[in-house]
This record gives structure tokens, sequence and C-alpha cells, in this order.
């Protein structure tokens, strides 16, 4: 598998000290499983992931993990299950500062009256996840 250049330099530029090189048949069995995850969410994702964050954004990314495929849930009921109900906008900075997408399914996370929001990879890019993964959301 080939991965586009401007792949490459998106990816050098969010990690600089990386050394990034061709994968191998496991490297593309891992690739094939994040796929797999976008393509069929209800199956789950049983990779580790590096998770480089506050210990506030680890517990809200854990709390996203959470969430079932198909369903979506408010800032407000994040920022509850973790103890700290008055911390709706440290919940959104948190979904925002997440860089696995769908690994950490901040795209389950919509405003309390149940429009979508911001989204790091963009509102139309969260639809379409919400969409694929069965959840019902407002046109």
């Amino acid at each position: 598998m080939t991965i586009p250049r401007n792949s490459f330099a998106t990816l050098q530029d969010q990690f600089p000290r990386a050394r990034l090189i061709e994968g191998d048949s496991g490297f593309e069995k891992l690739v094939a499983q994040v796929v797999g995850l976008v393509e069929a969410p209800q199956r789950g994702f049983k990779l580790p992931l590096d998770l480089q964050g506050t210990a506030f954004q680890e517990r809200v990314w854990h709390a996203l993990r959470k969430i079932p495929v198909g369903t979506t849930v408010s800032y407000a009921e994040i920022a509850k299950r973790i103890g700290v109900p008055k911390a709706v906008r440290a919940v959104a900075q948190a979904c925002g500062a997440n860089h696995l997408a769908v690994a950490i399914p901040c795209h389950r996370v919509v405003r309390r009256d149940g429009d979508l929001s911001g989204y790091r990879w963009g509102v139309e890019r969260k639809r379409e996840l919400l969409d694929h993964g069965g959840a019902k959301v407002r046109a």
C-alpha cells in the first residue's frame, strides 16, 4: 500500500520527530483494521491506543470510547459522566484536542439540543460518520 505524498507531509507535520517509513504486511493489517472501524464501527476497535493528553483529556476520551455506535450524547452529558458537570467547555476542548478520529469517537458528541457543532475534521465529516454509524442526526 502506498500512502499519498500529501498524507506523509501531514503526518510529518503532526509528528515532526517521527521517522516515517513504508509499512510491512503487519502494518497493512493494522491499517485495514482502522479502515474497518470506519466501514463497520459496530465491530469495535481492538488496537492499543497511544493517548497523549492531559489527565482530564484522557478521562474525556475514555468516556467517549464508551458511547455506543449509533448513539450520540451531549457535551454536558460527558461532563456529568466524568464527574465534572460544569466542565462542558473543557469537554468540548478535549474533543477538539483528540488526534485519533473514529478510534476516539468525538463525532458522537453533539450539542445539548442535538445539533451538530464544531468538529476537528469538519462538521460534514462528523455528519457522515454519524450517518454511517446509524445515529439519527438533525438535517
